[in-house]
């Protein structure tokens, strides 16, 4: 009868494939058989399919499934997709700026201490997780617009809670404790998306189990076939092992003390020491059976979350701090990955405080105040404000907005206890050489793949002065200044600080070649010398220090600064020696009219009259305008005369004059004006 039951959900229930039911039906028990379709995976709850996920299906799938819905909001959050474990790609909207000026909602989730305390006596358990419950609430009318994400097609918001809201934990507990009111802390408990039943029986567990399921199915939550329990005298909860004989933390959280081997060299006996003797103070012996290990942690408590990433492991240890000092809760440590060994410092230290929070996410998310994260990498507190992100980093902002924490830099003298755990010498390779061979880079294949062609990206064009010598040693023969001795030193006979290369003719003074006062030459050397791509185009200093060095001509040092000076390659790659520039700042309002003048032309007009330019001076109280027709050959001269005639022979002389920086109105025209008024 029971069979019969069952086989008529599979046939009535379309959205069910025969094969789905049949392995969720080999998972749970078979009285819970009526209930397949609450732990079956349906309304788009499969896993995506391998194939190429754009952002149009996306946007398409989540419109049509009443997820999102196209957005006319003034803001909207960046986005971008991320890879998730089992392949497919899932978007990640950055609401980091929108958590950061929520208000928080309070409402109470349940110490885990008091949760843990209601499994006193029970033998039997079973553990239920929700699935997707997320997309299940809905945004409240009128804030959907708060959600939007902006992508090339067009903006969009969230009609259900999106993941990345900082306050999405806190109305999940909502939902779920208002789907079971007065039932919970009788037979079951529920934090967050994790529902536990228990019970002293199994006659009454069966009863207890079956009133989840039924709440379940008629508030259309749906669960995780994988991941539930069903009648179990053990389970793992919340990070605590419970069992009919009590609680005891989780074995994963003190693996690592447990299974730490004797030192054998003096870094490993400092490391071991050093964290040994921190927890001396809390603990009258250093012992892996020690009961201070398995103390239930108090969420009143501040706590403290300590990280350290090395070249190739991760250590965390999470502590409390009471009136006696800091107590340890769990200490975490493991192996990086070959995929992560490539990490930068920065992301290895940030993929520490990932990984330690998730480890202990249960417990951190029941704090009634904010915890501290403690980080040896400084700039790992600007992270929560960073602008750019990649994709990993995406995903990790993403899960950090569930937590209300800060990040707080401690120096690495300071990081003891998770530099121990991070610097474990059983996790360390003992030679360089093992942690190349673990984590291969394959160069030939790179080169293959993007062959390197040495004719196109190494070569330059360099100009050739293969006659320049031979230019040199023309002008010099025809230069009377340096004729006389040449044939002077062509006789044998010294001339003080000169002589002459025999066998290439060219005059040197005091060992640097002497360049005749020929403007072609000296430009040709200059440009060999500077515009070349070998040269580098160094600035006035380097170019003069190295000319002097090998050449010498007169007045070489006025020609190398104006030739530098006027040199575009060089003034655009310059390095900039002033301060930066400063804001803007709004002109003081004038008094009365003509007291304060503002200056400028119009040039490039047709010809009338013989002018092409107009001279246009504004009164900046009244806004009173004076045009007066010129030429744009006028000279600094030519401006104090129009400037006498048409506005301090009527005006008289402004205190002030507004203008551009052009050559006209700089110290030329007030030396002409001045002259003009005889002040």
């Amino acid at each position: 009868m029971e069979s019969r039951r069952v086989i008529s959900i599979v046939v009535t229930d379309e959205e069910e494939e025969p094969e789905e039911v049949e392995t969720v039906m080999k998972v749970i028990p078979c009285v819970y058989h009526q209930y397949v379709n609450v732990l079956s995976k349906v309304k788009g709850e499969k896993i995506p399919t391998h194939h190429a996920y754009t952002l149009r299906a996306y946007i398409s799938e989540n419109v049509e499934e009443g997820f999102i819905q196209p957005s006319s909001s003034s803001t909207g959050a960046p986005f971008l997709f991320v890879k998730k474990r089992d392949g497919g790609l899932r978007l990640c909207v950055d609401y980091r700026k929108l958590n950061a000026v929520t208000r928080k909602n309070k409402y109470p989730v349940a110490p885990i201490n008091q949760l843990l305390n209601l499994f006193n006596g029970s033998s039997i358990f079973s553990k239920i997780d929700l699935c997707g419950a997320y997309n299940l609430l809905r945004i409240k009318d009128g804030d959907e617009h708060l959600s939007a994400f902006r992508t090339q097609y067009s903006s969009y918001e969230y009609l259900v809670m999106p993941f990345g809201l900082t306050n999405a934990p806190a109305s999940l507990q909502n939902l779920v404790n208002d789907i079971f009111q007065y039932l919970l802390y009788f037979n079951f408990v529920v934090y967050l998306d994790d529902i536990m039943v228990f019970s002293k029986s199994e006659e009454k567990h069966v009863a207890h189990v079956s009133t989840v399921l039924s709440r379940l199915r008629a508030a259309s939550l749906f669960a995780k076939a994988s991941k539930c329990l069903f009648h179990v005298s053990s389970v793992e909860y919340l990070g605590y092992v419970v069992s009919s004989e009590g609680l005891k933390m989780g074995q994963e959280n003190v693996q690592q003390i447990l299974n730490w081997s004797p030192p054998r060299n003096l870094k490993s006996l400092q490391c071991f020491l050093g964290f040994s003797n921190f927890y001396c103070r809390s603990s009258h012996s250093v012992s892996p059976t020690h009961r201070g290990f398995h103390h239930c942690p108090n969420p009143s408590l501040p706590t403290i979350v300590e990280t350290d990433a090395s070249n190739y492991a991760l250590g965390a240890v999470l502590s409390q701090v009471s009136d006696s000092g800091k107590h340890p809760i769990a200490f975490k440590s493991r192996n990086l990955v070959p995929a992560e060994l490539n990490s930068e410092i920065h992301d290895k230290k940030l993929l520490g405080i990932v990984w330690d929070l998730n480890c202990w996410r249960a417990f951190l998310l029941s704090l009634s105040s904010p915890f501290e994260a403690l980080t040896g990498h400084s700039s790992l507190q600007c992270f929560i404000s960073k602008k750019v992100l990649t994709l990993h980093q995406a995903r990790w902002a993403e899960f950090l907005s569930e937590f209300h924490f800060l990040i707080t830099y401690f120096p690495g003298s300071l990081a003891t206890l998770p530099e121990a755990l991070s610097h474990w010498e059983d996790i360390y390779p003992e030679r360089e050489e093992d942690f190349i061979s673990k984590n291969p880079m394959n160069f030939q294949q790179l080169i293959k793949n993007n062959e390197v062609q040495p004719s196109r990206y190494f070569s330059v064009k360099v100009k050739s002065f293969s006659n320049l010598i031979d230019s040199i040693q023309r002008a010099l023969w025809q230069d009377s200044q340096y004729r006389s001795i040449f044939q002077e030193l062509g006789k044998g006979k010294s001339v003080q600080d000169y002589s002459l290369d025999s066998s290439s003719q060219i005059l040197f003074f005091k060992d640097r070649v002497v360049v005749p006062n020929d403007p072609t030459i000296q430009l040709r050397i200059l440009e060999k010398h500077h515009d070349s791509p070998l040269a580098g185009n160094p600035g006035q200093e380097k170019t003069l220090k190295r000319f002097k060095r090998d050449f010498h001509w007169y007045s070489m040092t006025q020609f190398i600064k104006d030739y530098v000076s006027s040199c575009q390659q060089w003034s655009r790659n310059k390095n900039i020696h002033h301060k930066k520039f400063g804001f803007l700042k709004t002109l003081p309002i004038p008094n009365c009219p003509w007291i304060c003048l503002s200056m400028h032309f119009i040039t490039q007009l047709p010809l009338s009259n013989s002018f092409d330019s107009i001279l246009v001076i504004v009164a900046r109280f009244s806004k009173m305008a004076v045009f007066i027709p010129t030429m744009s050959s006028i000279t600094s001269l030519d401006l104090a005369h129009l400037f006498i005639n048409n506005i301090f022979s009527k005006q008289g002389l402004p205190s002030r004059i507004v203008s551009h920086r052009g050559s006209l109105f700089v110290s030329s025209f007030w030396t002409n004006l001045f002259q003009h008024l005889k002040i």
